[in-house]
């Protein structure tokens, strides 16, 4: 029979209180959100972040709150994202702060924090409510401080075995709820780079440090800079390849430590497909196809010739998702996806030319990925598709006006003749098209881009204008028209030379977005100008179709050039110029590489290449 236990302090508390603790430990934070509901909201008081938390900490009405960065406000909440009548929006001005009892699916030590909603038993029986006394009556008084609400599971008493509640049959008082201790929630797999789980405590008990602190200790792995890492507040991680999760701790004296978390094991595995097709990404496939698209030969993943590579068998051999699908089993040369790339399935190709392509293999009936409409208030953008709007002018639609598309730049021959455009998505990288060169393996010994310019010819003491050789050409999926271009060194970003931002994976632009285009190409059938034309125009676009329509000019000598359109306040590259039949022909628009498509190649190209 359950008693009434006087209410203790728990005991793993005390290893938080004698180290550097923060008081944003306690709190599982979701980056530029904005909890919306409907009741009244408390209004926002200047303060900072961590008094915020601390404030939030001691009131047992408070379950969250919102932290502007803009205005350096805090607003308390009642509420979490699990509350009735709520929904998540997002805001770049906010960061939302839930305490963990209320958002976590597992708990720490006995869970007498958990404030979850699960009401049924670990053996399938309802809860009763706290404040019934029947069927099972007892003497749990109704409390903030217990959180007994509804018929939620809850460890009033402290229970070692975790969360329970009484149960709404008559013959079985109480049950045990089932709810798994963190270390046990999520398994780790081989060494645990993969683990995404929510335990925040060392092996010996020590609590974790926040990843987007530097107190007490000082560390170079801010979650900003590895954002593949998911450095999510205080929890276990292993971003160095270390023998398994760890994180620094809030103990002054003991810089990092291990984290005790169970591995997995075969039963925790789907099983391989072997089929003919591909499901989902395809990271699960086990197929011999081993050719590509193009009828090209596969490199054998034990090979280091035609092409060098880091995905060595023996290392991916432990490589899972996590997802949890299978061991990723990269045998000789057939086609599989250790990247978990969007395209599917892909290998190293025989080609000294081609560096990998993707396979000739299809998705499995049904499971062929759509593409995606996506409110523009969901995407997030880095440091890139930034520019000074002082420098740009009031451009038109037709025939172009001159303006500043830092991105934006000219390919040059062996006479130093600009004959394409491109975009510099990375300091070292430029996107161009498949039509501006006579093959995938030209030789480019002697051509250069230049950036930075205003002018198609621009006179040789402008202080603005960076040459740099180009150093190699990667061809694209056979469908994709593009081109990616190696420089032979970064380019130096400043107020004329930037980086255009990259599309969310099969991103498709909602109507009304403003777009541009950018070159030194015709601003009329026949004439040609010697300045920048930058045509403009807004999107009318049906997420249907697979390429974009523009009713708007394409200066016919800047193929390759892009196709940028605006959100939220940076510039995205939607499109690549390609060669096209009409300019500015009313019903029948101009047509676009979709760049979105081939997201995942390019981020490919620039990290192997």
């Amino acid at each position: 029979m359950k008693a009434l236990a006087v209410p203790l302090l728990l005991l793993w508390h005390w290893t938080f209180i004698t180290g550097q603790r923060s008081p944003l430990n306690g709190f599982q934070r979701l980056k530029a959100t904005q909890l919306v509901y409907l009741s009244h909201q408390r209004e926002e008081l200047p303060m900072g972040v961590e008094d915020c938390a601390r404030q939030c900490a001691r009131l047992l009405d408070c379950r969250a709150f919102h932290y502007n960065w803009q205005s350096r406000g805090c607003q308390l909440l009642a509420l979490t994202q699990r509350s009735p009548q709520t929904q998540l929006q997002r805001n770049v001005h906010y960061d939302l702060y839930q305490k963990k009892g209320y958002v976590r699916n597992c708990i720490m030590g006995d869970g007498s924090d958990y404030r979850g909603t699960q009401s049924v038993t670990e053996k399938g029986k309802i809860c009763q409510a706290w404040r019934l006394k029947f069927p099972h009556d007892h003497r749990f008084p109704i409390s903030p401080r217990n959180g007994l609400e509804e018929n939620y599971c809850r460890n009033p008493d402290q229970d070692k075995h975790g969360p329970w509640c009484y149960t709404t049959d008559p013959a079985i008082r109480h049950q045990n709820c089932g709810i798994k201790k963190c270390e046990n929630a999520v398994c780790m797999s081989c060494n645990g780079e993969d683990y995404r789980g929510f335990v925040d405590q060392t092996e010996t008990g020590i609590e974790c440090q926040r990843w987007d602190l530097q107190h007490p200790h000082k560390h170079p792995f801010l979650p900003n800079k590895y954002p593949e890492k998911d450095l999510a507040d205080n929890y276990c991680r292993n971003p160095d390849s270390s023998e398994r999760p760890w994180c620094y701790t809030t103990d002054p004296a003991k810089e990092r430590e291990y984290c005790h978390i169970r591995k997995c094991t075969e039963k925790h595995r789907q099983p391989p497909t072997t089929t003919n097709c591909f499901r989902l990404k395809g990271e699960d496939y086990r197929g011999r196809v081993n050719v590509t698209t193009s009828g090209i030969p596969c490199q054998r993943w034990d090979s280091q010739t035609p092409h060098r590579h880091h995905f060595v068998p023996e290392k991916y051999e432990c490589k899972v998702f996590p997802t949890l699908f299978p061991t990723v089993r990269l045998e000789e040369n057939y086609c599989r996806n250790p990247d978990n790339d969007s395209h599917g399935p892909w290998c190293y190709t025989m080609e000294p030319n081609t560096q990998f392509d993707y396979c000739a293999i299809k998705p499995c009936a049904g499971d062929k990925k759509p593409s995606i409409l996506l409110n523009p208030e969901n995407v997030v953008f880095d440091e890139c598709g930034r520019r000074d709007e002082r420098m740009q002018s009031r451009a038109r639609v037709v025939g172009g006006r001159p303006g500043n598309s830092p991105w934006t730049v000219s390919i040059r021959n062996r006479e130093g003749v600009h004959f394409c455009g491109g975009s510099l998505v990375k300091e070292q990288w430029v996107i161009s098209t498949r039509q501006c060169f006579s093959s995938c393996d030209a030789d480019l010994s002697g051509y250069e881009v230049w950036l930075g310019t205003l002018f198609k010819n621009p006179g040789p003491n402008d202080p603005d204008k960076q040459t740099i050789p180009i150093s190699k050409i990667v061809c694209g999926p056979s469908e994709s028209l593009l081109v990616m271009l190696k420089l032979e060194r970064p380019a130096i970003l400043n107020q004329r030379v930037a980086l255009i931002c990259l599309p969310p994976e099969r991103y498709i632009v909602p109507e009304n977005t403003q777009c541009e285009i950018a070159g030194w190409g015709d601003t009329q059938e026949e004439e040609v100008m010697a300045r920048k034309g930058l045509g403009r125009g807004t999107l009318g676009n049906s997420p249907l179709r697979e390429e974009l329509e523009y009713m708007i000019h394409k200066p016919k000598g800047d193929f390759g050039g892009p196709l940028a359109c605006l959100t939220l306040d940076c510039w995205v590259l939607e499109g690549v110029i390609t060669p096209s039949r009409v300019c500015a022909r009313k019903d029948r628009p101009s047509t676009f590489v979709r760049v979105s498509l081939y997201v995942d190649w390019i981020n490919k190209v620039m990290k192997l290449s």
